[in-house]
């Protein structure tokens, strides 16, 4: 069997295009279970996983929950809001108290880049990063690209556009890095302020204007302003980023050529994405999201099979 070259998914900076390619293509295989009548298969039982999450999540805890169960692994789910870190536990006491419950894998979501780099280095168990900070979120960089890849087949020369608040991203990070390991052209867009310096370095064009780059890319992934992470004023009012920088249906239908539109949810609705764009046959959103479900279990089961028993 075919394995891949790490322990943890700790991001995409730090994986191959072997190892995308056969998280994609396990991804096929577990699609098609979850769309049977029996959607559970037995490869993990008798591995315990836990969810620790220190912030807030909709999609990516209920669908690395439901890949856990569709695998009949046992799940744990934690989520900092009730649990002892509120008195003052540290990360490595709170993770080495759940490691000592004797579990496989944790899955992991943490405000601070580099938390999860950091349990690697300590704890003996498999690490999942579901998102640190501003930095990756490798598995929704994954089911994006394997959202692409069912439109588009292979992504060699196709142009991505990643529009909206780069700056405080860490979609846009592991999108860059999995899309440019893949042979994609990649354009990044938004206001002067959400875009970070030097991001040239990645090998991606920059623009500010959205109507050129909608009308040079085949397909364009937009990302919410996440206001929660944003220390100072980047933009006069969501009002007029929306003037500036929403997408609305009426912009897709004037393009020369159909593209396909995505989005990592949640989306706010009439900032940058109109509600009839949001919901027209460009967007692709809700197969992302079904998408993710069979990746992320690729990715558990793919990491499960390097436990050391």
């Amino acid at each position: 069997m075919k394995e891949l070259s790490v322990n943890h998914l700790l991001g995409i900076k730090y994986i191959n295009k072997n190892d995308i390619n056969l998280i994609l293509e396990t991804a096929d295989q577990f699609k098609e279970v979850i769309n049977r009548p029996i959607k559970k298969v037995p490869s993990l039982q008798d591995i315990t996983i836990a969810n620790i999450f220190f912030e807030n999540s909709t999609r990516t805890k209920l669908s690395f929950e439901l890949a856990q169960k569709r695998l009949s692994a046992d799940v744990m789910s934690f989520s900092s809001g009730q649990s002892s870190v509120k008195k003052g536990e540290t990360l490595i006491d709170t993770v080495n108290n759940i490691l000592a419950m004797k579990v496989d894998m944790i899955v992991m979501r943490h405000a601070s880049p580099g938390a999860p780099h950091y349990l690697a280095k300590h704890i003996k168990a498999n690490i999942i990063n579901a998102g640190d900070g501003t930095h990756e979120h490798p598995t929704q960089a994954l089911l994006d690209t394997y959202s692409l890849r069912e439109k588009f087949g292979d992504l060699a020369g196709k142009k991505i556009a990643i529009i909206g608040d780069i700056l405080h991203s860490r979609v846009a990070l592991s999108n860059i890095y999995a899309l440019k390991i893949q042979g994609a052209e990649v354009r990044i867009c938004g206001p002067s302020t959400l875009i970070p310096k030097h991001i040239q370095s990645l090998g991606v064009e920059v623009s500010h204007d959205v109507k050129s780059t909608l009308a040079w890319c085949d397909a364009a992934n937009v990302l919410r302003i996440q206001l929660e992470r944003q220390q100072i004023k980047h933009f006069p009012s969501l009002r007029e980023y929306a003037q500036t920088f929403g997408i609305t249906r009426k912009m897709l239908d004037e393009l020369p050529k159909e593209i396909v539109l995505m989005h990592p949810g949640p989306i706010n609705r009439g900032v940058e994405l109109s509600s009839d764009a949001a919901d027209s046959p460009h967007s692709i959103i809700l197969d992302q999201v079904e998408n993710g479900v069979a990746v992320r279990m690729a990715v558990i089961y793919l990491l499960a099979s390097k436990i050391e028993r």
